[in-house]
């Protein structure tokens, strides 16, 4: 478990900007230290836990030192076979909803970094969840990778341009899902 962090892994935790983690570091109220001989800031678990707790940020990424993804298909088959994979990797923190509606309240309340969302829903189409997504500030971080067998390629811009950060079509193999979950967080690849 990592004990000390960058003030750019301490803004992803928080879900917040790089730049705000520098002003709170520089104004004192987030403590830390200076890498000597540099200006690099780096600031100690507990430190960043207990200012978390004090301003009312979730703590749950920090705590389980997992990424949260959510993946919203009605497919419950492949649903399981995507939480299997990103479980196996060990990384993951997986959440699974098979619909729209409960996609946009598990969205607002989770705050996954990433959302592996099909677009063919029984009660919403993935592109309005998109939308929704981007429409929401909170949200800004939040990473989503659409998935569907039924889209045609000039769908694909439409869904892009409602705030999809990525397009797989089904069906795909789940290694590469992985690899582009972990392209989208900047994370290392999994090692094969």
């Amino acid at each position: 478990m990592k004990t000390v962090f960058t003030t750019g892994e301490a803004a992803k935790i928080c879900k917040v900007s790089q730049q705000t983690i520098i002003r709170c570091f520089d104004s004192g109220q987030l403590k830390g230290f200076r890498v000597p001989g540099s200006r690099f800031r780096r600031i100690p678990r507990e430190i960043l836990y207990k200012f978390m707790k004090e301003n009312g940020i979730p703590t749950d990424s920090l705590e389980s030192g997992k990424r949260k993804a959510l993946v919203v298909d009605d497919d419950e088959s492949l649903v399981e076979l995507i939480r299997d994979v990103l479980e196996a990797d060990g990384r993951f923190d997986v959440r699974s909803v098979n619909n729209g509606f409960d996609a946009g309240i598990t969205v607002k309340e989770y705050k996954p970094d990433v959302m592996v969302l099909d677009i063919m829903l029984p009660d919403i189409n993935g592109q309005e969840v998109c939308q929704r997504v981007r429409g929401d500030s909170n949200l800004d971080s939040t990473r989503i990778i659409c998935i569907s067998g039924m889209v045609e390629r000039e769908k694909v811009a439409d869904l892009m341009e409602s705030g999809a950060d990525d397009f797989l079509h089904k069906p795909f193999d789940v290694e590469t899902l992985l690899e582009r979950v972990c392209a989208l967080l900047d994370m290392e690849a999994p090692s094969a």
